[in-house]
This record gives structure tokens, sequence and C-alpha cells, in this order.
């Protein structure tokens, strides 16, 4: 009886095992599960291709396609796809109606008892209007019209948007993604792929929540020609945001009281006349009733030294702002230089000022 006892549990296990092996020898995995279309004409069908592939050990079978509505069609392989082969998933939705569209796919197989879900999405228009900008900007094999991004006079909770024009400059489809995003920012890139010659977007989302502090806050991303690709200077696109303090609460007679700032000039006119630095003076008043705090004194970029003799202005107090322009390094820059300052005057939180060097 023991023994018989030991052989049951023995083939149990065996049993268990190969169901297990079974269940798991499939792993079905997908390039890129969402496709993003751009615009499409009206009642020009849009078809895209999901790159997909079976990982596993065992031949992998899709038993069922499902779709969001009967304005998709798809097509599939129809007979079981070999271990480590790829292989691809066509969707096509007919565009008969104008507006965004995100149609969902529901991908069935022998290789998980849960779906694999697919998406195309893209807005139907009735005529395409191509971007009638230039491209002055090279970022690797595509042309761009800004590799700069500024996201100025920015509040806490404000989620805004800049977008850069892109153009496929190469012989070959790119898929185009932006690597090295910090947590403050998300990129979009519309259409997913760009074939030869052809214009897309990308999209720059900024979380002002998640940035540090008020001020400026400066990042580098790069735009890869395809996921994983490698990151190059020459495909950086550089990011500035300047997030504000907000005085929305403030009452009309805190207003009367607050401090107020006042620049001897906001501007400054720097001839060089070969030299290689330079320095001028800015001077700051006080023309308020209560304390002046210059929270933060940044540079939008290299080339620039600036030294401030007190940040805590009282009422009438002067302070003297100091700005050194090193003409070498400002040939580096990519933006317009500039100083920035952040105060609690409520009026002007924000004070930039110019620098203009010839």
């Amino acid at each position: 009886m023991y023994m018989k006892a030991i052989k049951k549990k023995i083939m149990i296990w065996a049993l268990s095992a190969m169901a297990f092996t079974g269940t798991s020898a499939q792993q079905l995995t997908v390039k890129n599960n969402v496709i993003d279309c751009g615009n499409v004409v009206y009642e020009h069908p849009a078809t895209v291709s999901f790159e997909m592939k079976n990982l596993g050990s065992a031949p992998l079978t899709i038993s069922n396609i499902k779709t969001s509505c009967g304005c998709t069609r798809v097509d599939y392989p129809r007979t079981p796809i070999p271990a480590g082969d790829s292989f691809k998933v066509s969707a096509t939705y007919d565009a008969r109606q104008l507006g965004h569209f995100a149609k969902e796919i529901a991908l069935y197989s022998n290789g998980d008892d849960d779906p694999v879900y697919l998406r195309m999405t893209g807005v139907v228009v009735e005529e395409i209007v191509d971007f009638s900008g230039k491209y002055p900007y090279t970022l690797g094999n595509l042309l761009a019209d800004c590799n700069d991004v500024e996201f100025d006079d920015v509040n806490v909770g404000d989620r805004p948007i800049q977008k850069i024009h892109i153009k496929n400059n190469s012989d070959k489809t790119l898929t185009p993604v932006v690597m090295h995003l910090p947590t403050y920012l998300r990129a979009l890139v519309s259409p997913t792929t760009l074939a030869p010659g052809r214009q897309g977007t990308v999209s720059l989302v900024l979380d002002s929540k998640k940035l540090r502090d008020y001020g400026l806050t400066q990042t580098s991303v790069f735009l890869g020609m395809f996921p994983g690709d490698k990151v190059h200077p020459s495909k950086e696109i550089s990011v500035s945001a300047v997030l504000l303090p907000a005085f929305t609460e403030m009452t009309e007679t805190q207003m009367v009281y607050a401090p107020k700032i006042n620049l001897s000039s906001q501007s400054i006119d720097m001839p060089m006349n070969g030299k290689q630095k330079k320095t001028e003076t800015i001077t700051i008043t006080n023309e308020g009733r209560t304390e002046l705090d210059i929270t933060s004194l940044q540079m939008f970029t290299m080339g620039l030294k600036v030294k401030l003799n007190k940040t805590k202005l009282q009422a009438g107090e002067q302070a003297k702002l100091k700005i050194t322009v090193d003409a070498k390094q400002l040939q580096k820059a990519r933006s317009k230089p500039r100083v920035l300052m952040i105060t609690n005057d409520p009026r002007k939180p924000k004070v930039v000022i110019d620098i203009n060097i010839h």
C-alpha cells in the first residue's frame, strides 16, 4: 500500500509538471502593442503591422481574434508558429468616421490564458496638410524644426505640451523614439513609423507636479531612430521648464504691502569689441513695503556667470547683479543667453534678463 501511494504521488507530480510545461512553453511577445497611424484620409483604410515572436519552446497557435468593432479587419497566421519564430499580425481600419480613433484587438492563443491586447490609434481627416515650415536641424536620420524646447511660465498642476515637427530624411522606414526621458516628461511620437520622406510630430508633455523646485529645470533627451538606438550628441534635444510660485490666494491688502522688484535694465547690450570676456552690472531695487526675496538666480545657457551681492532686500534697499559673458563658450549655446530670477514679488515672480552680444 505504501509503495502504491508513493507511485500515485509521483504520477500526480509528473502530470502537474507536464501541465505546467505545456501552458508556459509558448511565450508570445510583441515589439510595440500600440501603433499610432497619425493622420489618415477619410475613407482611405489604414493598415498597421504588429511585429510578434514566439519565445517559447513549443509551437504557438492563435486560436481567436476579437476586435472592438466591425470596422477593423485583422490578418494573422492560421498555422502553428514554430518556437523562436517571428511573425506579423496586420490590422486595417476602414477610416469611415472623421476624428480620433482607438481600435483594440484581443489576440487569443495557446501561449497564455489571457489575451494579448493590441491597439491602433490615429485621426481621420478630410485632407492631410503637411507642415510647411523649415527643418533647419538634423537629428540622426531625421530633420526637425527645433532642437531646443522651452516650457515657460508653468504653474503647479499644469500639463503643457510642446511639439517638434520631424521628417524622415533617409531611404528607410524609421520608428522614432525619445530616449532618456526624466520622470516629469512624457513623449508621444505620431505616427509610430515614418516612411522615407514622411513627416511626423514629437509631442513632449510636462507634468509640472513632478518638478522639484521653482525656477529653471533643464535636461537633455535624445531622439532615436528605433527602439534601442544608441544615444549620441547629434540626436540631442535640450528641454527647459520654468516653474513659477503661485500667489492666487493673496488678499488686496497683502498685495498693497507686497515687495516690488525694479531693475535698472532688463536687457544688456554687450559689444565685445574683440574681447573674450566682459562684465555689466544691473541695479535691483525693492520698491515695495516688505522684504523682497530673490529665491533663485539661474542661467539658461553656458557662457554666463552671475554674482548677486544680496538676495534679501528690505523696503527701499538695493542690490548689485554682475553678469559676466564668455564669448567663446556662448558660441556653443543652443538658446538665447538669458538670466532668470524667481522672486516673491506677486506681480513679477519671474524676471528674465536678455543678453545681447555682438
